[in-house]
Parts: structure tokens; sequence; C-alpha cells
């Protein structure tokens, strides 16, 4: 594989990309820890690095002029968190109008101390039938690792706990606030 910009800045900083897996064309993709603004910075960076046609979710007060512009560029999609919505069914429904579409979603959907993720990420990928592709940041180690994959099997409580054991021995920015 031929070695991008960004993939040349990734490594400049220490940082490795450990893909586990080629994604699929159609899936969740499960990022966490996301305890800083890093988190974001190195997601995108990763996207470029592995040229991967992927958009996430990211609260509607970031599309602001002109920072609206760069977020969708970016694969931004604008999502209003104080209303509770349908958007576990419309997103699901979406996957059946792509050929190819990958969602990243934090499901922590904080940067603060939060052991109760939402479940969105999971009732997405289970109503349109797809795979969750664990995404995991390690500042320790200073990796990525993408690709291994998860298909929901309806039990959400047992399901939730094998994802969140997925991530237990990754160490986040700031540890304190990753909450598994």
């Amino acid at each position: 594989m031929k070695k991008n910009w960004a993939y040349k800045l990734l490594e400049h900083n220490g940082w490795k990309i450990n893909l586990i897996k080629e994604l699929p064309k159609k899936c969740v993709i499960c990022v966490a820890p996301h305890t800083s603004n890093w988190d974001f910075i190195l997601g995108i960076l990763v996207k470029f690095a592995l040229n991967i046609k992927a958009n996430f979710f990211i609260k509607k007060e970031w599309f602001f002029f002109p920072m609206c512009y760069v977020m969708r560029a970016l694969g931004g999609i604008a999502i209003q968190r104080d209303k509770k919505l349908r958007m576990t069914d419309a997103m699901a429904a979406e996957f059946a109008n792509h050929d190819t579409l990958c969602i990243a979603i934090t499901p922590e959907g904080t940067r603060s101390y939060n052991p109760d993720w939402k479940k969105g990420f999971y009732f997405i990928a289970e109503k349109a039938g797809i795979p969750i592709v664990f995404a995991a940041l390690d500042f320790k180690k200073k990796e990525i690792k993408l690709g291994e994959q998860f298909i929901p099997t309806g039990n959400i409580e047992a399901d939730i706990a094998q994802i969140k054991a997925y991530y237990k021995d990754i160490t986040a920015k700031f540890p304190d606030k990753f909450g598994i």
C-alpha cells in the first residue's frame, strides 16, 4: 500500500495503524474510547490514510458558518441531540439506499466519563443487518486498531458486554474518562 500524507503524518507522530480486516461495504464503526478532541483528529487521519469512505455523526452545533463546510467535506452528519428522534430507524433504512455506507459512531456519546454507552450504534447495525466494526484508539501504544467485526445477535445486554470487553485493554487519552 502506498502511504499518503495522512499515513505519513500518523507515522511521523509515532502512531501505527493495525488494520485487522478490510472494512465491509456497509457497516457501523464503533469508535472508542472517546475522551478527547484528539480522537476526532486521529479518526479523520485514519479515514484519509486508508482511503475509507466513512461518515460520522456530530452534534449540530458544529455546523455553523464556515465550519459547516469543513464538517460536511470530512463526512459529518449533523444530529440534534436534544430531541428523541427515530434516528436509528432512519439510519438503518438509509443503508438500503446505498451500495457502500459506513458510519462511525462513538457509543460513549461524550468525552466525559460515561459507563452507560448509548446503544444507537447497535440498533442501527441490527436493524440494517450489517456488522459493527471495532475501531480502537490506544494512546499508550499509539496504535489504531480497526477491522474486527461483530454481528449483533439481538441479545443487547450480552452483546454490549462483549463489545465493551473488546476495549478493556485499550488506553484512552484520558483513562479516567473512559467508562467501560
